[in-house]
């Protein structure tokens, strides 16, 4: 299944499916009620689907298979939003070795472009702390929580923060808990995956730059209203034979600007599940987002975004994730 969350009259968010490649959605409540006569709980949001359990599941597909005319509709007729907004909880894991190398590179080459000889102060400058971060990123999955608020769609602009004036995309993958799960094996883990999803973890590097030395992660450099871009649909696992060799793509205003592949992935979704559950629940809908993809965001070419820009992020087999980039216009320096 490819389920969708999209807007409906009022505001309300109403959970469906994609089909004819995408160009329509069949309306999950909406079908069953044409062909049950009655309502069901499970079709009242993709969260609750996700938590009803498999027959539920087995229910959305038989839905989606019959598709009756009453409850399909146009894509292009409403505003998708993102599949669970906002999700019950959110973290965002560093699985691809090769961005942080490439990214802890081109910090090194910013902190050095000032100095007289830029390349004996690159051979001079004191990489220790990357170095630990590398060797920490070996030894176990690493990740940090975001802000689930911050989650929008498709179909929403992403606004730049004003604090900020240095903003980059990052292109990742990302799964969706299936079921209520604590202690894993790394060998069960599959199992707690219900299906994947493509993120944009919006930055604004300067602030990133500047609060990253605290050592407590990341805050106000991801932590702004629509920074967390999320679909444009979830694609339940049975749709995705070996989510490990998918091809991922990063353009900007239809220029490539870097490509990689979920192979690439140092620590596996299953990995990430064992670690964190351990000790810990992990509840239906929660988000698990990849980290970065080599070659997958601004920063590793030393290259920003600009207000006006249009992103788009390419997963094989679950689409392409679109975002427009606006900058609201500053009412003090217009006047």
């Amino acid at each position: 299944m490819r389920l969708v969350t999209y807007q409906g009259q009022g505001g309300s968010q109403r959970a469906g499916a994609f089909i004819e490649a995408d160009q329509l959605i069949v309306d999950l409540a909406r079908a069953y009620y044409c062909l049950h006569s009655k309502s069901h709980s499970a079709f009242s949001s993709i969260l609750a689907l996700i938590e009803a359990g498999e027959s539920a599941w087995e229910t959305a597909k038989l839905l989606i298979q019959q598709a009756p005319v009453e409850a399909v509709i146009k894509r292009t007729s409403v505003k998708v939003l993102a599949p669970i907004q906002p999700p019950p909880q959110m973290r965002d894991c560093s699985c691809f070795e090769l961005h942080l190398q490439q990214c802890f590179a081109a910090s090194q080459r910013a902190r050095v472009a000032n100095e007289p000889d830029p390349e004996k102060a690159l051979k001079e400058l004191d990489t220790r702390i990357d170095d630990n971060v590398i060797r920490t990123f070996k030894r176990q999955p690493i990740y940090y929580k975001c802000n689930r608020f911050a989650v929008v769609g498709q179909d929403q602009d992403v606004i730049w923060p004003s604090y900020s004036k240095v903003l980059d995309f990052e292109l990742e993958f990302a799964c969706y808990i299936s079921k209520k799960a604590r202690d894993l094996s790394k060998e069960n883990a599959r199992d707690a995956i219900f299906g994947y999803t493509i993120f944009n973890d919006i930055s604004a590097r300067d602030t990133q730059a500047r609060e990253m030395p605290g050592f407590l992660g990341p805050a106000k450099s991801k932590d702004f209203d629509t920074g967390n871009v999320m679909g444009p649909c979830l694609v339940t696992a049975d749709e995705i034979e070996d989510p490990y060799n998918l091809k991922m793509t990063a353009r900007v205003n239809g220029e490539e600007w870097g490509s990689g592949n979920t192979n690439d992935m140092f620590w596996k979704f299953e990995d990430v599940i064992a670690h964190i559950s351990q000790g810990e629940t992990l509840y239906p809908g929660e988000v698990l987002g990849s980290g970065t993809v080599g070659n997958g965001c601004g920063l590793e070419q030393m290259r920003y975004l600009q207000p006006g820009d249009h992103v788009e992020l390419e997963i094989e087999k679950i689409g392409i994730l679109a975002s427009h980039i606006v900058k609201p216009i500053d009412k003090e320096a217009s006047v």
